[in-house]
This record gives structure tokens, C-alpha cells and sequence, in this order.
């Protein structure tokens, strides 16, 4: 079976990928039937034969979860379309704080809307007097 994998490259600690297309049976650092690309995961630099890649699994190739996450998160030039993550993981203590916040908002808004009901009360009392 063929599979399109990453190739690990670079020095202890620093590593760069390439993307290749290679028999699954191979080792890691085999010789590939071709590369398709580089990826560098620290600085989140990529190239990629998009193409290329959509042929090889259109023949049947089998690509890694990080290679069909690579390809599909590439733009038509190869490049890497990276979207940081904007939600915070926050601690239970953190999210316990955060709903007695709400918790209290809520109650105050209750309150206010409470205070405004009884006043326009008031206001058209006063007006059923005078006419």
C-alpha cells in the first residue's frame, strides 16, 4: 500500500518534515517514490505540491492524520493556513469563579428589570390619578 507520510529531518529537538509518497512497508527515512513538500512545525512553514497530493489519493494512496490535516489546511500555493486558537482552557477554579460572575450579573440584571417594572408601575399609577 502507498502512503503519503511525513520524513522526519533536522537535529535533535528541531525537527522538519518532509512530505513524501512511499510504500507503507518502508522505514521512516526510506527512499520515497517522490516528495511533495517540506514542513517545519515550529515556525509553521510549509510547501506542498497540493496537486501532486490530491493525484496520489485520488490513486489510492493512504495519508497519515497529520499529512491529511497538512493538505487540507493548505492554500493552492502549498502554504500553511494557520489559525490560532482563540479559546482558553481555563482550571476548574478559574471556571467556578467565571459562573459565580455570571451567576451574579444575571441576578443584578433581574433586579434592575425588577426596579424598572415596579417604577413604570409607579409612573402609570400616577398618570391614572391625574387624568
Amino acid at each position: 500500500m502507498v502512503k503519503i507520510r511525513l520524513k522526519r529531518l533536522g537535529y535533535k529537538k528541531n525537527p522538519t518534515y518532509r512530505i513524501i509518497v512511499i510504500d507503507s512497508r518502508s522505514k521512516r527515512e526510506g527512499a520515497p517514490i517522490e516528495e511533495l513538500g517540506f514542513y517545519n512545525p515550529k515556525t509553521k512553514e510549509m510547501k506542498l505540491n497540493k496537486q501532486s497530493a490530491e493525484n496520489w489519493v485520488k490513486k489510492g494512496a493512504q495519508t497519515t492524520e497529520t499529512v491529511a490535516y497538512l493538505i487540507k489546511n493548505c492554500d493552492e500555493n502549498g502554504n500553511l493556513v494557520y489559525n490560532k486558537k482563540t479559546e482558553q482552557k481555563l482550571s476548574k477554579k478559574a471556571l467556578a469563579k467565571l459562573e459565580a460572575q455570571k451567576q451574579e450579573e444575571a441576578a443584578q440584571a433581574a433586579a434592575a428589570a425588577e426596579a424598572a417594572a415596579a417604577e413604570s408601575g409607579a409612573e402609570n399609577e400616577a398618570k391614572e390619578e391625574q387624568a
